[in-house]
């Protein structure tokens, strides 16, 4: 595969998980750590960087299985 179709196609991805992202609410699972203060906020979306890695390693595993 080219570099131009491999950016195309990760450009799409992130697309369409953007989109789905509106629709479930991944990003305020339990185990992520907010911090509140009087002018600000911080977070660490712990957890949820988990759950999408685990995601994208079998969705990458069936793609090279499958190749």
């Amino acid at each position: 595969m080219t570099l131009p179709k491999t950016i195309m196609l990760i450009g799409a991805v992130l697309l369409v998980a953007g989109f789905v992202m509106q629709f479930i609410k991944l990003g305020k699972l339990p185990g992520d750590i907010v911090i509140k203060r009087e002018n600000m906020t911080v977070y660490f979306p712990i957890v949820t960087s988990i759950v999408i890695s685990v995601i994208l390693t079998g969705i990458f595993f069936l793609i090279g299985r499958f190749r």
